[in-house]
């Protein structure tokens, strides 16, 4: 299985010509699933959080490519990432630094290979894809590769207390994992203050609250409305965590 994680947008040219890519190197019937593709635009650290937190829902041995690259064709590293059983191919800028930092266990290289073909503003299609095709298939391809002792940039495994997604209700996912958040703490963002729910019933229709979400995230929603409209929040705002704790 190869899963993919980009900021890239479902609905632009680049998706296509990344699955083009990979099957070109993977054999028939490899799964190509779309775990995200509107990831936060030029947003590693965001997206670094999200990807660690979408991780846990998916097999063993797959293979992840991961494209957030505002820096695609700088001197920036191209990485490969094991961690706890699963692959993780793209950027060298903290987009997989936070999942290698909570990983029990971790190992890193850079793709020193380069295609013959390279365009230097698309290295998701053209560096990116192979390498994760030929992951899935069972090789790693030592020759294309050097071990590294851990990634160039690190974020760490902290979580982060600011919107980090928003989805298309306006519902706001954040980079604070609930299960670090007492229930009877209170969230402030923007100019709003937001109290727990365990679901979206236990609040009034129009109210705002946080809860844990599916992921294990905190998030802030509206029930039966857009919590990002509602309380004027952006990818990045900061949240902060008052009360018990």
């Amino acid at each position: 299985m190869i899963a993919l994680f980009t900021d890239f947008g479902a609905d632009d040219i680049y998706v296509g010509q990344l699955k083009v890519a990979l099957l070109r190197h993977t054999p028939a019937g490899t799964s190509l699933i779309d775990v995200l593709h509107t990831a936060p635009n030029f947003g590693p650290r965001a997206g670094a959080h999200l990807l660690a937190a979408l991780r846990s829902w998916y097999l063993p041995d797959t293979v992840f490519l991961a494209v957030v690259d505002p820096g695609v064709g700088s001197e920036r590293d191209a990485a490969v990432l094991h961690a706890d059983g699963q692959w993780f191919v793209g950027p060298d800028n903290g987009l997989l630094s936070v999942v290698a930092a909570r990983a029990a266990r971790a190992r890193s290289w850079r793709i020193t290979w380069r295609p013959a073909m390279l365009s230097a503003s698309f290295h998701g299609r053209d560096l990116f894809a192979p390498m994760a095709a030929w992951l899935s298939r069972g090789d790693l391809p030592s020759d294309k590769l050097d071990e590294t002792a851990g990634l160039r940039v690190q974020l760490g495994g902290d979580d982060l207390a600011e919107v980090i997604y928003i989805d298309h209700y306006g519902n706001l996912l954040t980079g604070l994992r609930a299960a670090t958040v007492a229930r009877s703490a209170r969230l402030v963002i923007a100019a709003g203050e937001v109290a727990y729910a365990r679901v979206f019933a236990d609040a009034q229709v129009g109210q705002a609250f946080w809860y844990e979400n599916s992921i294990g995230l905190v998030e802030i929603a509206v029930n039966c409305g857009s919590a990002a409209a509602q309380l004027g929040v952006r990818v990045g705002d900061r949240v902060h965590v008052t009360g018990d704790q």
